[in-house]
């Protein structure tokens, strides 16, 4: 079977304002303008069957002359001689995109979903988190009765310290009770350990609804982590993409959990090995993405032991479009692996149509 050529988007789908900030805390704020002004690239990749094509979907930001030099490469090659890791851009976002591609298109040569092929297929249902940014406290707890509504179990949600966390975390116990956690993420913004342990001890009998602390403090002092592990009254996780820095973090004994996030499908299943052996669980991070990007998180945590925790799959919830014909089914808290072959998802193109920027 050989590519016979590859069809390309660039594409902007806004996010919904209400999933961000709250109006207090600057909606359209620099830092999260980010999530809805940066293009994305959508391909198609078409082979000489004609009855089989792979879709896939980068990050935001990936650079035209990547995704560019990907597709070049290669375009006209037999699928089953290709070397995804002599690509030129192995470690970039335009490889995440030919990967996943190339799963959906050999999956439906074969019958069998993308999560078989990589490895094993674990689950048939994949933990979800609902998410929202930086809130109001009466904010938050309209988002959380309405991620509970929706039959979600969790929250992850954006803050900084100077933020009214404790109220916060208090307007939830009130609006859906104490068993709906929230993951607390404040990309480092709480600077020094003292700050994070602080706020803990300030959360009193309110840290039971808290999953975890998401990096709290800047991620390259370990040193930090082990002594927050050690004093912090509530779980800790560090956000990573690297299998070295996944090694590094357990060999340390520096996180309760794991936010896992490479580019790539193959590669977050390596890490998650990593950090199974270490007993420590994992979730799927995400940049509030697309439905296929998201839909490969699906089959990439559904190929993992490791990736029990909730993952950050909502791009459906929080954008105006998520470029697939049917979303993605989320029923009680937790996506469903589709059983159809490959990725088991369709393009809608009047919908990339809509939104597209520049098509190649």
């Amino acid at each position: 079977m050989r590519i016979t050529h590859i069809d390309r988007w660039q594409v902007v789908v806004p996010i919904d304002a209400d999933a961000l900030n709250s109006p207090e805390f600057d909606p359209l704020d620099e830092d999260l303008a980010y999530f809805w002004k940066t293009p994305k690239h959508i391909i198609r990749i078409h082979t000489d069957d004609s009855g089989i094509v792979g879709i896939g979907e980068t990050p935001r930001g990936c650079p035209d002359a990547q995704m560019e030099r990907a597709i070049e490469t290669i375009t006209g090659m037999e699928v089953d001689e290709i070397d995804l890791h002599a690509l030129p851009v192995p470690a970039g976002a335009a490889y995440g995109a030919v990967e996943m591609a190339l799963f959906d298109v050999v999956g439906k040569l074969l019958g069998v979903t993308a999560a078989r092929l990589l490895g094993a297929q674990v689950r048939d249902r994949v933990a979800v988190d609902y998410w929202t940014a930086r809130r109001t406290p009466e904010d938050l707890a309209r988002k959380a009765r309405q991620g509970k509504e929706l039959g979600f179990h969790s929250i992850k949600i954006k803050c900084a310290l100077e933020d009214p966390n404790v109220e916060r975390l208090q307007a939830v116990v009130d609006a859906v009770g104490p068993d709906f956690k929230v993951t607390i993420d404040p990309n480092c913004r709480f600077h020094l350990p003292c700050h994070a342990i602080a706020l803990a001890d300030a959360l009193g009998d309110l840290r039971q609804s808290v999953a975890v602390f998401e990096d709290p403090v800047p991620k390259g002092n370990l040193d930090w982590y082990v002594l927050l592990r050690q004093q912090l009254q509530v779980p800790i996780a560090l956000h990573l993409g690297s299998g070295r820095a996944v090694f590094d973090a357990v060999r340390r004994g520096a996180v309760d959990m794991l936010n896992i996030s490479p580019y790539s499908m193959v590669e977050f299943v390596r890490q998650c090995y990593i950090a199974e052996q270490a007993g420590v669980p994992v979730w799927h991070g995400s940049g509030v993405d697309l439905g296929i990007l998201d839909m490969s998180y699906v089959h990439a945590c559904a190929a993992a032991p490791a990736a029990t925790l909730p993952s950050d799959i909502v791009g459906n919830f929080v954008r105006d479009d998520d470029l697939i014909v049917d979303p993605i089914v989320i029923r009680d808290g937790c996506a469903e692996v589709p059983d159809k072959p490959g990725l088991g998802i369709e393009l809608d193109e009047a919908a990339v149509a809509e939104y597209e920027v520049s098509r190649d």
